[in-house]
């Protein structure tokens, strides 16, 4: 894989951030859905973060390269030009399932504004039809991640900004109705939290806006902080950078993981990220986690082979 460009960039607005990734079933490819943020579009203080609709991107070669496909349809919720922030999309009890953040409206400001978390479904991956806003007890929730339980019920981790900042958790049976929410990690402002299983461990990724924060579990109810990954800029110019809000896919083979998290490659330090666009714009970077002596590594300079990606 060439390694000096980045592995995706938005065609449109050149913005694109939290990348989730699933499994297209019926036309076998990877399709890659992501905050399509408006790095391009001039305007008033964040309004470029806001207005956001879901893009998607294709890939027939597991991962090598990426084709822009447009947005994902049916997410209108109220009228008029709304706000939609990173996706989870995973497959189960028969449908696609998205769970994805909403604000009304384009604010211009970051703080002040309800946020939520929506419910879609889909046969196809194009199509989605609400399933209805999740109730969370909380006015300021996004950044949702979702994982099934041993026990088959699922559980949903998100960002609570009206508590901190903090990742919470709820449950549910059917994916519609969920338990009353609890804390989960609360030792720092955070937000992105993404759940996965790697080498006998459960592993949950935070974004703490200086890289990713690492908790380990043995049985997604106590967790223990390791210390960050991607918290050092990578060597290549276009992933000199923290690394943000992230995804990961598990290959199968309980060894390795592939990290896709995003980046803001013209952002120099102490520069306004709101105040030119080669500072907003932003592209997604993929590369390998492994576990040595029960610790998560990344080595983001490390290159990784073309089709990279598991093919079920």
């Amino acid at each position: 894989m060439d390694r000096e460009l980045p592995l995706y960039r938005d065609p449109v607005f050149d913005g694109a951030t939290d990348p989730v990734l699933v499994w297209n079933r019926g036309l076998r490819q990877w399709w890659m859905f992501y905050t399509q943020r408006r790095a391009a579009v001039p305007g008033p203080g964040v309004a470029w973060v806001h207005g956001t609709d879901i893009g998607i991107a294709v890939s027939e070669d597991a991962g090598t390269t990426w084709l822009y496909r447009g947005i994902a349809r049916g997410l209108e919720y109220e009228p008029g030009r709304n706000t939609y922030w990173a996706p989870e999309i995973f497959w189960a009890e028969g449908l696609y399932q998205m769970f994805v953040s909403y604000i009304r409206g384009v604010p211009d400001r970051w703080e002040g504004h309800p946020r939520q978390i929506l419910h879609y479904t889909s046969a196809n991956l194009i199509d989605w039809r609400l399933a209805g806003p999740v109730r969370l007890d909380s006015d300021k929730v996004i950044d949702a991640a979702v994982r099934r339980l041993p026990s088959d019920d699922y559980r949903m981790w998100f960002k609570d900004e009206a508590h901190g900042s903090h990742t919470y958790s709820a449950d549910s049976a059917d994916l519609i109705a969920w338990s009353r929410p609890v804390p989960v990690i609360t030792d720092r402002a955070h937000e992105g939290p993404n759940v996965f299983e790697l080498a006998g461990w459960y592993w949950l990724i935070t974004d703490e806006w200086r890289g990713l924060g690492v908790h380990r579990s043995t049985d997604l109810e106590t967790w223990r902080y390791q210390g960050l990954i991607l918290g050092v800029p990578g060597k290549r110019a276009h992933d000199a950078d923290f690394g943000r809000h992230a995804d990961v896919v598990e290959t199968g083979d309980g060894e390795t993981a592939y990290i896709f998290y995003f980046v803001h490659p013209g952002l120099a330090p102490g520069t306004d990220p709101d105040a030119t666009y080669e500072a907003r714009r932003s592209s997604i970077e993929a590369a390998r986690l492994r576990v040595v002596d029960d610790t998560l590594v990344c080595d983001r300079d490390a290159d990784i082979p073309d089709q990279f990606l598991p093919v079920n």
